[in-house]
C-alpha cells in the first residue's frame, strides 16, 4: 500500500487548516462537540456552511451533489483534520462519511433532491435510530415496528443512546415491518422527520457526556412510505454497509495520537521523567496501537474504494482496534499523570470518556470481537 498523498489531497489539507485557523470557535475543545448550548451548536452550523462555501464540506461527492469529485481518501483527510481538533461539525460528519452515500445509492430522485442538498450546504442535522433498551449492539434483535397503513407507516417504539437527538432534523430510523424466524430479515430504514407528530426525545446524563445522548420515543407516529430508503424489510445489507462506512471513516486515531502529543507536554512540564523505562513503554504502546489502528482504518478504505467484499470485516477489525486503542491511551494518562490526568476538563479526562464511548458505542468492543471470530475467522459460535 502506498501511504503517500496525492496533490489534490494535500491541497485540501492545507485549504483546512487555513479554514480551521481563520474560523474555529474560540476556546473550541473536544467537550464542544457534544454541543451543549446554543452557542456551540449555532458554532457548528455556521463551521459547516462556511465550509460547504469554500468547497471543503463534501469536495469527494460528485458535482452534481455539491461536491468536487477529487477522491474518496478526502473523506479521509476531513475526518483527520477536524476530529483531530474536536469535530466542530458536530453530528454533521455522519452526515457526509456515511449518511449522505446512503442516500446517494439507495435514495429515490425526490430524496436526493430534497435532503443531500441541505447535507451538502452544511445545514442538516441527522440522528442514528439504532440501539434500544434490548437491542443495543445486536441491531436484528430490535423491535420498534412500523405498520404499513396506505399512504404512511405508523411506528411505535423506542430508540436509545441516540446522539445528537436534540439537534437533529432528521432521524436515520431502522424499524421491523415484519416478523420470522430469521430475524436480520423484515427490518426497514425510514427518514424521518424530527417534527411528527408523536416523537419525544429525553436527555440522557452520562458521565463526562452532557447533552449528546438521548432517548427517543415513538407513539402513532405517522411516517409517509415516500420517506423509505431502499426495500421494505430488506435494510440488514444496508445497514451492514452503512455501519462499516461508519466504523472506517471516523479518523479516532488522529484524536488519540494529537493527545498522546498533549500527554508527553503536560509529562515534562510534570516533571515526569520522559526517558524512563516505564514513560517510553506506557506511551510506546498507545502510540503503536494508534499507528496500527490508522492502518487498518487506510486497509478498510481501499477495500471499499476496491468494491472488496472483504470491506464490512476489515471495517469490523479496524472497529475492534479502536476501542483497544482508545484505552491504551487512557492508561497511559492516568499512569503517567496520576489522578492530575482526570481532572474535570482535562485531556485525560476527555480520553477517559472517549474510551468508554468507543468501547460501547456502534456496537460493543466484545460484539465487534464475536463478528471478527465468526465472519473473518469463521468461528463457530459459542
Amino acid at each position: 500500500m502506498d501511504f503517500s498523498w496525492g496533490e489534490d489531497e494535500i491541497a485540501l489539507r492545507a485549504d483546512l487548516r487555513s479554514y480551521i485557523d481563520d474560523n474555529l470557535m474560540p476556546g473550541w475543545t473536544h467537550f464542544d462537540r457534544d454541543l451543549p448550548t446554543a452557542e456551540t451548536l449555532a458554532a457548528a452550523v455556521a463551521f459547516c456552511r462556511g465550509l460547504a462555501e469554500r468547497g471543503l464540506l463534501v469536495p469527494g461527492w460528485p458535482k452534481e451533489y455539491g461536491g468536487r469529485e477529487i477522491s474518496s481518501w478526502a473523506k479521509v483527510v476531513i475526518s483527520e483534520e477536524l476530529r483531530g481538533i474536536g469535530e466542530p461539525r458536530g453530528p454533521q460528519y455522519a452526515n457526509t462519511s456515511w449518511l449522505g452515500p446512503a442516500l446517494m445509492n439507495l435514495g429515490t430522485d425526490e430524496q436526493r433532491a430534497e435532503l443531500l442538498t441541505a447535507i451538502a450546504a452544511g445545514e442538516a442535522m441527522w440522528c442514528q435510530g439504532f440501539s434500544e433498551p434490548d437491542a443495543g449492539s445486536d441491531l436484528s434483535a430490535l423491535r420498534t415496528a412500523a405498520e404499513r397503513d396506505g399512504d404512511v407507516y405508523i411506528v411505535n417504539g423506542q430508540k436509545i443512546w441516540t446522539s445528537y437527538a436534540h439537534t437533529a432534523n432528521y432521524c436515520f430510523l431502522l424499524v421491523r415491518t415484519s416478523k420470522g424466524e430469521n430475524q436480520r430479515h423484515g427490518i426497514t430504514i425510514l427518514l424521518v422527520p424530527m417534527n411528527l407528530d408523536g416523537i419525544e426525545v429525553r436527555e440522557i446524563g452520562v458521565l463526562g457526556i452532557h447533552h449528546m445522548l438521548h432517548e427517543v420515543f415513538f407513539n402513532d407516529v405517522r411516517v409517509p412510505v415516500s420517506c423509505r430508503l431502499g426495500p421494505e424489510n430488506e435494510g440488514w445489507n444496508i445497514i451492514r454497509t452503512l455501519l462499516a462506512n461508519e466504523r472506517s471513516q471516523t479518523a479516532t486515531y488522529e484524536q488519540v495520537d494529537r493527545g498522546l502529543d498533549l500527554l508527553v507536554e503536560e509529562a515534562r512540564r510534570a516533571g515526569v521523567d520522559t526517558d524512563s523505562d516505564r514513560f517510553l513503554e506506557r506511551v510506546g504502546s498507545a502510540a503503536a496501537a494508534t499507528a496500527a489502528d490508522r492502518v487498518l482504518k487506510y486497509a478498510a478504505i481501499q477495500a471499499s474504494n476496491d468494491k472488496s467484499p472483504e470491506y464490512s470485516n476489515l471495517a469490523a477489525v479496524s472497529k475492534a482496534a479502536a476501542a483497544l486503542m482508545e484505552a491504551k491511551a487512557s492508561a497511559a494518562f492516568i499512569d503517567v499523570l496520576g489522578p492530575t490526568a482526570l481532572l474535570e476538563g482535562s485531556r485525560g479526562d476527555y480520553q477517559l470518556v472517549s474510551a468508554i464511548e468507543t468501547g460501547i458505542g456502534g456496537g460493543s468492543l466484545e460484539m465487534q470481537l464475536n463478528n471478527i471470530a465468526w465472519y473473518v475467522l469463521k468461528l463457530p459460535k459459542g
